[in-house]
């Protein structure tokens, strides 16, 4: 078992509770990891900025246990209304995909941050850690077995001593200031934008209404999921300095839309929007990660920013509670290789989309399969092997699909309910593979391995078997023949191996797992937690 860190000590001290650091946190507590996470506000944001989950990051946040809570905070977006004149203009900026075995949740979810930011604190507090607010960091050293942060609050200063410190603290971040890493690109002063939550009487909610005008000059209000309340934002002129009461604002909002009608009211949020593009020259030094907005900030488009952030803790929990459980330290390098491609590629498409806007570019407007986030994948990354297989379908380094499979008793089965939790799991397919996954060793330290045989006939040596009668698995996974494919722990496939499967995929492995202890053999154990040595 884990022992309790003394006063002041911890395994990870992530600092800033927006979703990027409280879904890692999570992720860290459930692998036994002693975290503690601080956040300089008295209270969680309250507004809706951030609206739009893409389907990847639902798969991530029901992984984390708190996808019940998002579904029952919002809906799925209306389609636009474009007001031209008198008239009204319906169009479905979304794109609406039909739910499939390997795709569970194809659209994109509309919910205000402030629900997608209480659901994960509330995910956190049933782990039994809680989010310091009031507390903020003011500086930190590091030494070569952890960092040593100053944190203030309303007690004083306190020195935390932590293994990893994880800057996730915004486009601001004072980690990544502190620990000197660029934070290439541009902050446009002349573009600016109001956004607003407020009711609006006068106008339906069932459209996210918007109102062009020339130069990329627009009104929109999208209706916030199971509330009186829109969020509303307006595209502001060059140098415009706008004042932000009710008043003012209904006198713009009648005046852009030429409806005398509409009256704003009940404002709960309000703020002066200028887009970022910009992205950290490393995402780490030394012990010191940055995730979310402290390594990138994305302009308003697309719904991408608070997504990637997700899912870049998604990425480092399991790595870094793999390397406090003995992995090679090595593991920690390839966090960066990964994810910083990736947002670069996803600053890329937002910057696109935005800079439509101005262009009344319908393509800049639509939103389809790059936005939701499922085809991101890690290809040719520090984790995928040269020789790695690959199959019909996929790649070592791609997402690993859903599947509906039959279980011994003829019961339905979900593969994602297999790869809930914190281990990687080993599916063989075919007698042959199924035969060698039975072999396979495993470390008793770290994350755990959880075999799934399909298909294996009479073969035993797995923790699940499965028959795939439908055919869900064998065509999402593009199968022709006894296969041994290992999952990471944040849904990515680890290796592929159609021939020398069980040694293949052992080899595959060694980067990211403790050393095998020969005593232990093939038994398979849930991760242990880990040990505090300060």
């Amino acid at each position: 078992m884990k022992t309790t860190p003394k006063a002041g000590t911890t395994d990870v001290l992530v600092v800033g509770a927006g979703p990027t650091g409280t879904a890692l946190a999570i992720d860290l507590t459930r692998r036994g990891v002693a975290v503690r996470i601080i956040d300089k506000a008295a209270e969680a944001f309250e507004g809706s900025r951030a609206k739009g989950v893409q389907p990847r990051s639902l798969e991530v946040l029901e992984d984390l246990g708190v996808l019940d809570d998002i579904l029952a905070g919002g809906a799925t977006y209306p389609p636009l209304g474009i007001h031209a004149g008198p008239l009204t203009l319906p169009w479905h900026m979304i794109s609406r995909n039909e739910k499939t075995s390997d795709v569970p949740y194809p659209n994109t979810w509309l919910i205000p941050q402030f629900r997608t930011d209480a659901a994960l604190r509330a995910g956190l507090q049933r782990t039994g850690v809680t989010v310091e607010t009031n507390r903020e960091l003011t500086g930190f050293e590091q030494g070569p077995d952890g960092v040593t942060a100053t944190v203030t609050g309303p007690g004083g200063a306190e020195e935390i001593r932590a293994r990893y410190l994880v800057g996730a603290d915004g486009g601001g971040s004072a980690v990544r200031k502190t620990a000197k890493i660029g934070f290439e690109g541009k902050t446009d002063e002349a573009d600016r934008m109001i956004i607003v939550d407020a009711a609006i009487d006068g106008l339906s909610r069932n459209h996210w209404h918007v109102w062009p005008r020339p130069g990329g000059r627009f009104l929109g209000a999208c209706p916030i999921p199971h509330s009186d309340r829109f969020q509303v934002m307006i595209r502001l002129k060059v140098g415009e300095e706008p004042a932000l009461d009710e008043a003012s604002l209904n006198a713009r909002i009648r005046s852009q839309t030429g409806n005398k009608s509409l009256r704003l009211h009940d404002i709960g949020w309000s703020s002066v929007f200028r887009p970022n593009i910009r992205l950290a020259e490393h995402y780490r030094t030394g012990r010191v990660f940055l995730a979310g907005d402290a390594a990138h900030v994305h302009p308003p488009a697309g719904a991408q920013g608070l997504n990637t952030g997700l899912q870049d803790a998604y990425n480092l929990g399991w790595k870094l509670g793999q390397v406090l459980a003995g992995a090679p330290e090595s593991l920690l390098d390839t966090y960066e290789a990964e994810r910083q491609p990736i947002a670069a590629g996803v600053l890329g498409l937002a910057t696109k989309k935005y800079e439509g806007l101005a262009k009344l570019d319908p393509a800049a407007i639509k939103r389809g399969d790059d936005e939701r986030q499922l085809s991101l994948h890690y290809r040719g990354g520090p984790l995928v092997a040269a020789d790695s297989a690959h199959t019909a379908t996929l790649w070592a380094g791609d997402r690993a699909p859903d599947a509906k499979l039959l279980d011994a008793n003829g019961g339905p089965r979900r593969l994602f309910d297999l790869f809930t939790g914190s281990h990687f799991t080993a599916i063989a397919y075919g007698a042959a593979a199924v035969e060698e996954l039975a072999k396979m060793a495993w470390p008793s330290t770290g994350a755990g391995l959880r075999k799934i045989a399909v298909d294996g006939g009479d073969k035993v040596g797995a923790d699940v078997a499965l028959a795939d009668i439908a055919g869900s698995f064998v065509r999402a996974y593009g199968l022709s023949g006894p296969t041994l494919l290992l999952i990471r722990p944040d849904g990515y496939i680890g290796s592929i191996a159609t021939d020398d499967l069980g040694s293949a995929t052992e080899a595959h492995a060694t980067t990211m797992i403790p050393a095998v202890d020969p005593a232990v053999g093939s038994e398979r154990r849930e991760p242990p937690m880990t040990r505090d040595d300060h």
